[in-house]
């Protein structure tokens, strides 16, 4: 029997959209008690997390994911339905197979496995679990890492589950991640009639030279391991809906993923700099998504590519590509922060679905990681 497919299948059979558990923290820490890990319920609102440790010593190994997914969209759409785990051609159908049902699955066998074997490993082990990865983020992982600084317990090396590999499993490391700072800007005009321009003012022409130059804006060049930070508009709002009525305000959202050459504050003021240059009033609101993190090198890294050419018997490419993910709130305390997970081809799409074989494969790349750092590791 493939454990690590039949606990898969019970956790996607847990409706989790966000910020539900809908039961799937219950189910691990009856697994993980059996191995000897203690569970602690940290939950904030709405949100569900739970902290299951193994051990007290030093160095602490984490394990981070989250058990909640994106809503399933158009049920009509797909073709088995979400929340009923389904085989099919050597893959399982199911909303969070991929994000991240799999790699929590993966997680759980591998642990299993490597006690087992390895009762008297150096260090401790521990794995977090949150309800509130996919939605707005605020009472998941960052309010944990709050209670964990408060009690002064330091993690060391934290691997991310979340669905990293491209075309087969273990070909890209996530090794860091750019920053997201979000922006609600509104332009204020004066509502009137459009034959009587001269009694208005329209944000909307007002903004528009800004928009060019903000659009246009070199943030800057990137480095070695990020690409240039990018400014995307994602939402303009303007108007009643009538043709015949000139807007009274303007509203528009962009949205900054930066690099390590900037920082919040640097953003922040040249986009004010920008934006003070042009005739109009305006309200300007941001939010912090995270900041950019990197690993860029460190005993985890070389455990991981180590356990790939094991495993796998190839050589990873270490990149930070892709959006946010929880390894944001666990860097900033020093941790070692990389991702590695099933592939990511279907997250988030209608008909998600994992290959079977994978769900093995990474379970054992998880256990060999353990090895590399809690059992081969010179004291």
């Amino acid at each position: 029997m493939n454990v690590t497919l039949e606990l898969l299948k019970a956790l996607i059979k847990c409706p989790s959209v966000t910020p539900d558990d809908a039961g799937c923290m219950d189910i691990i820490a009856e697994r993980l008690a059996k191995s000897g890990f203690k569970s602690e319920r940290m939950d904030f609102d709405d949100t569900q997390n739970i902290w299951l440790r193994r051990g007290e010593a030093k160095p602490l190994f984490v394990f981070l994911g989250h058990t909640d997914v994106v809503p399933p969209g158009p049920l009509e759409q797909w073709q088995t339905p979400p929340f009923e785990p389904t085989l099919k051609d050597g893959k399982l159908y199911g909303r969070g197979t991929a994000d991240m049902k799999g790699g929590i699955a993966a997680f759980i066998t591998a642990l299993e496995r490597f006690v087992a074997t390895h009762a008297d490993h150096q260090g401790s082990i521990a794995l977090l679990l949150t309800s509130d990865e996919e939605g707005p983020a605020t009472n998941g992982v960052v309010k944990v890492m709050e209670v964990m600084q408060q009690r002064g317990i330091a993690i060391d090396w934290c691997l991310v589950g979340e669905p990293s590999s491209d075309k087969t499993i273990g070909d890209v490391v996530r090794v860091g991640r750019r920053g997201s700072l979000c922006a609600k800007l509104t332009v204020k005009g004066i509502q009137g009639h459009v034959a009587y321009p001269d009694k208005a003012s329209n944000p909307i022409h007002a903004f528009a030279p800004a928009l060019k130059e903000l659009t246009e804006e070199v943030w800057d060049h990137g480095n070695a391991f990020f690409p240039p930070t990018s400014l995307q508009v994602s939402n303009i709002n303007g108007g009643t809906g009538s043709e015949n009525i000139i807007p009274g305000h303007l509203e528009v959202q962009f949205n900054l993923r930066f690099c390590t050459e900037l920082n919040e504050s640097i953003i922040k003021e040249r986009t004010q700099t920008i934006l003070d240059k042009y005739d109009f009033d305006y309200d300007l609101q941001w939010r912090l998504s995270g900041n950019p993190f990197l690993t860029a090198q460190g005993e985890l890294i070389a455990a991981a590519h180590a356990a790939i050419a094991q495993i796998i018997g190839t050589e990873p490419l270490d990149d930070t590509g892709g959006g946010t993910s929880d390894g944001r709130f666990v860097a900033p305390t020093g941790a070692q922060v990389i991702e590695l997970g099933p592939r990511n081809e279907t997250i988030h799409k209608i008909n998600e679905h994992i290959e079977i074989d994978q769900l093995d494969t990474l379970s054992h790349l998880y256990e060999a990681i353990l090895v590399n750092l809690l059992v081969n590791r010179p004291v």
